[in-house]
């Protein structure tokens, strides 16, 4: 039904637009103007009509615009408006016509109904569900506040709807045929609700963690009637500046009520209770919620508005909650909580009214330790930063006096002041220890790694127990670094331990259970246990396809490695598209030089050298080794993996004189840093041997076919391939020598395993 639109009446505003008669004017912003409109065909509505602001139809104002109206109209939700209908007024203007939404704003509704803490909570829930069926339909709000969540009533139950999608950005898809890239300094949306990606991007690296950050400091204010910072307060240029670079450090909710003086016992009347009570409700689970949506770090926050909302929803049922460290004083005090009734029940029919007292003090106790061993956390957390800001104080130019401080060096130091400055602390010290192994471990410095972390793993063995959670990261970072080393039965023990820790403790799509998984397929894959590796690859992925983004960094990295899985097994037709799906993610959201891509495009490229396609193979190794000896440096054991195939490519070409020289150059840097077991170890043996054969430097080469003979046959259980591979190889030489009957027996033998 199109339309001339009569020009303004009395009112100052016009009479229709489109087919909607005009009755008032709701409101305004910057970029248009939302009129009241009364439609009367085909069914008879007052509607909600936004219109461009005349002036301001630039070709980016109405493509901000256009985009508004294709992402509303995609989703099909009760917690988001309806959109009816779109058009454009002869001059140009667009418009669209929208679900008359009659409330308040969030914060409003929750003040004047004075509703409490936990109905404050479930109200937001509805809001996350919302937020939830957006992403799904590949939209992010970007502008997501209290403002823009109107709630209503309906059947005498609140009703949040969302609106104002005006600078929406679709995610795998083109909301407008008009797309906007924002200008570079110029973010959009509320600078309060503004998550730092936003502020500090040019809109091109925005994801749905964004609207994450934005719904917790909507939380923050829903239950604290304040904001986490006001850039009123600090200033917008020193607001954008601190959320830009993670230094805004927001107090917790309960602890940001202490400074409210008088404000407090408002704030706590608003939602039916009085200021102790009211820290009391915060304290704990919701603080750990809140402040988990508001990490800087978008990798740290919940992965999805549902992952929110199902934590707040386990708050208010008594569960434990996800984004707390758990203990079994935490789960025992959930526990009763969640089933008092049951538990009172069962102490009067057990032990009577004496019995009853004894168990609600165990609960009081519970409680208290749980929070004393939270309040433990936070101040752990302040010692770690105060020893980091001491270690790091030697890159100080008066510190350091003009000497440039290595990476090394500043580990060499933080290990000496651990022995000193936190003997007396075994937990504190326990943590770092780990850390410090961790560091060193990506260096691959395996040796001084495997002390860290031994020191580590007592420690919090004789202070923790041996089933505590924080024990399964330390002994998952040991296994680690045994894996790396060759070192296969202890990095089994390990992490098989590790992981019965987490499935003790933690739900079944818990995070955690993941890095478990995949450690210990990771064991698995290096042993050719394809069948164990596969599974359990599985399992970790189903995982992260249910509960992370599917930018996941960790997802790139399961897919990749179970294409690694599949090579070893010669189903090449599925490792390829593992390796290129892993290849795609990594690219969209990491540097072009970033180990992770480059170990993953050696992987891809092992995949064509295996069938044959060397002239493919030989540039993505080159691009491959390039960028990892420039992040990595070049003698880290990865680089020598690249290195080795490189070597094999060119020996694959005939190029003898290139391949020699790197798979030798691969061979020290492993046997420097490696077991001399190691199976990649007889990789490169059994490569070198190829070329000094196929170069007919027979007594050269056959020494270094034994040794990657007798490597293969101790690192495998029989029958495998790589064992075959060198019995063959060998088989070769042994022929062009004239040890005919050798050759046959060792051809036998291979042939059996094959």
């Amino acid at each position: 039904m199109n339309e001339l639109d009569a020009g303004p009446d009395q009112n100052g505003y016009p009479a229709t637009i489109g087919p909607y008669r005009i009755l008032d004017v709701l409101g305004g912003g910057t970029m248009g103007v939302v009129y009241l409109g009364e439609e009367s065909e085909p069914v008879r509505r007052h509607v909600a009509v936004k219109v461009v602001r005349a002036g301001l139809n630039s070709r980016e104002v109405l493509a901000r615009f256009d985009a508004e109206r294709q992402a509303l109209a995609v989703m099909d939700h009760p917690g988001i408006a309806k959109v009816f209908a779109a058009g454009a007024t002869p001059l140009g203007e667009q418009y669209f016509a929208m679900e008359l939404v009659h409330g308040l704003s969030l914060t409003a509704y929750a003040d004047s109904r004075k509703l409490s803490v936990d109905q404050r909570v479930a109200l937001f829930i509805d809001v996350c569900h919302a937020v939830q069926h957006a992403h799904m339909k590949g939209v992010i709000h970007r502008d997501l506040k209290p403002s823009n969540v109107l709630v209503g009533e309906r059947d005498s139950h609140p009703q949040p709807k969302i609106i104002d999608f005006g600078i929406a950005k679709a995610l795998g898809q083109q909301l407008s045929s008009q797309s906007v890239v924002t200008r570079w300094g110029q973010p959009m949306g509320t600078p309060a609700y503004m998550s730092p990606e936003t502020a500090e991007s040019s809109s091109l690296d925005i994801d749905t963690r964004s609207d994450i950050f934005s719904l917790g400091v909507m939380l923050y204010e829903l239950l604290v009637g304040s904001l986490p910072t006001d850039p009123d307060l600090v200033g917008m240029n020193v607001f954008l500046t601190q959320l830009i670079t993670g230094a805004t450090n927001p107090p917790a909710p309960s602890a940001r009520l202490r400074t409210l003086g008088e404000g407090e016992r408002l704030i706590a009347t608003a939602r039916r209770t009085d200021p102790a009570h009211l820290r009391r409700a915060l304290r704990g689970d919701l603080d750990w919620i809140v402040m988990k949506a508001l990490e800087p770090d978008r990798t740290r926050r919940y992965e999805t508005a549902n992952a929110l909302a199902m934590d707040l929803q386990r708050h208010l049922s008594n569960e434990p909650v996800l984004a707390r460290p758990r203990s079994a004083a935490y789960r025992s005090w959930k526990f009763v909580r969640r089933h008092r009734a049951g538990v009172f029940a069962g102490a009067v029919v057990a032990l009577a009214v004496a019995a009853s007292a004894v168990v609600s003090r165990v609960g009081l106790l519970r409680a208290r330790a749980a929070e004393a061993r939270a309040e433990q956390e936070a101040l752990a957390a302040t010692r770690v930063t105060d020893f980091l800001v001491e270690l790091f104080r030697v890159s100080d130019p008066g510190e350091a006096r003009g000497n440039a401080v290595t990476a090394r060096e500043l580990l060499e130091r933080g290990v000496e002041k651990i022995g000193t400055d936190l003997a007396e602390q075994p937990l504190l010290r326990a943590r770092i220890l780990e850390t410090m192994g961790t560091v060193h471990t990506s260096l691959g410095l395996y040796d001084p790694a495997r002390v860290l972390l031994d020191s580590a793993v007592s420690l919090r063995e004789r202070e923790l127990g041996p089933d505590a959670l924080p024990l399964a990261a330390t002994l998952a970072a040991r296994g680690e670094v045994a894996r790396a080393k060759g070192d296969f039965d202890l990095a089994l023990r390990d992490l098989r331990r590790a992981l019965a820790i987490r499935e003790a403790a933690l739900p079944p799509d818990h995070p955690d259970l993941v890095k478990a998984l995949s450690g210990l397929a990771g064991v698995h894959s290096k042993l050719k246990q394809n069948a164990a590796a596969e599974s359990l690859y599985k399992r970790a992925l189903a995982i992260e396809e249910r509960v992370v983004s599917a930018d996941s960094g960790q997802l790139a990295r399961d897919r990749r490695n179970l294409g690694v899985v599949y090579w070893n097994a010669a189903r090449y037709a599925d490792a390829e598209p593992l390796f290129r799906s892993a290849l795609a993610i990594q690219e969209r959201r990491l540097p072009a030089d970033h180990p992770e891509i480059a170990k993953t495009v050696n992987n891809l490229t092992v995949v064509l050298q295996t069938l044959g396609r060397y002239g493919d193979a030989l540039p993505l190794y080159q691009r491959s080794l390039a960028s990892l000896e420039k992040t990595l440096g070049p003698d880290h054991p990865n680089v020598a993996s690249v290195v080795n195939n490189l070597g094999e490519t060119y020996w694959r070409l005939n190029r003898y004189a290139e391949a020699e020289p790197l798979l030798r150059r691969a061979l020290r840097i492993k046997e420097r840093s490696l077991d001399a077991g190691h199976p990649t170890i007889a990789v490169t043996l059994n490569a070198l041997a190829g070329v000094l054969r196929d170069e007919e430097r027979y007594a050269e080469a056959d020494p270094l076919y034994r040794r990657a003979l007798a490597i293969r046959e101790k690192a495998f259980v029989p029958p495998n391939a790589d064992v075959a591979e060198t019995l063959n190889d060998y088989a070769e030489l042994m022929r062009r020598t004239g040890r005919t009957r050798e050759a046959d027996r060792f051809a036998a033998r291979a042939a059996r395993i094959q």
